[in-house]
């Protein structure tokens, strides 16, 4: 394991329990893993594993009962040094598409004269150049997932959170934001850590996947996806003999994991 100073996520040795006593569960751990800076690692599991539990401990949310956790090599603090995409948009309906995006620029402490700039520019990197006007409950919820997206991507940050930010949408807008986010992650650079439960979505995201074992959550498969990450479109990475064989291999440990 590399120094906490080294790596975008550090998590040494960390147990999550919720409850005391006899109502006491334990939700994680031991668990231990390092995020390298600008890998986009997907956390895939069975419900109940503690995937949310991990991302809400890496977000500052939580404290864990045992061990640690560092982000950019401190404690993280909530609200400060990652954007976070949860699974539902949670956009703030009274205000437009483009007030969304500036009032997260704002509390990121973009001076004003560089907001109305950065707006159009967040919402065409997501392919929302033309409804930064629209009312955000105007736009399909695959829209409003754009919008969260661009709001996450408003600050500085050099961390993205995302707790299966597309669970509910239906599968062809799935798979188109999951294009839209594996072309900005590279374009962007960010450290990226995702949870899912689908196998299909950590293949195609990830440039490692972590498959965690059912409550409490232990890591069962740590796995760097050798893919492309640049040269190919999304159905010519997908119809590579490599793609089936990781997604096989992937699906076996979840399963197995899961047991």
């Amino acid at each position: 394991m590399s120094s906490p100073l080294e790596a975008a996520v550090h998590v040494e040795e960390v147990v999550h329990v919720y409850g005391t006593g006899a109502d006491a569960v334990t939700a994680l751990g031991p668990i231990s893993l390092d995020v390298p800076r600008g890998s986009f690692v997907v956390i895939v599991g069975a419900s109940g594993c503690g995937k949310s539990t991990l991302l809400r401990l890496i977000a500052g949310f939580e404290r864990p009962t045992a061990g640690v956790v560092r982000t950019a090599g401190a404690p993280p603090v909530p609200g400060t040094g990652a954007g976070i995409v949860f699974q539902q948009p949670r956009l703030f309906p009274w205000k437009s598409v483009g007030g969304n995006v500036e009032l997260a620029l704002r509390y990121a402490g973009v001076p004003r004269d560089r907001r109305a700039r950065r707006v159009p520019e967040l919402l065409e990197r997501v392919g929302l150049h033309d409804v930064a006007h629209r009312r955000t409950w105007q736009l399909s919820g695959g829209q409003q997932q754009r919008v969260a997206i661009a709001r996450a991507l408003a600050g500085d940050d050099p961390l993205l959170l995302l707790d299966e930010p597309f669970a509910a949408l239906d599968a062809l807008t799935r798979e188109r934001l999951q294009e839209d986010l594996r072309r900005v992650s590279e374009r962007t650079g960010r450290t990226s850590v995702f949870v899912t439960h689908s196998v299909e979505e950590a293949v195609f995201l990830g440039s490692r996947v972590v498959v965690l074992t059912s409550r409490p959550g232990r890591i069962a498969l740590d796995l760097d996806i050798p893919l492309p990450r640049t040269g190919l479109e999304p159905d010519e990475l997908r119809a590579l003999p490599e793609y089936a064989a990781l997604r096989a291999t992937i699906s076996h440990a979840v399963r197995d994991a899961a047991g």
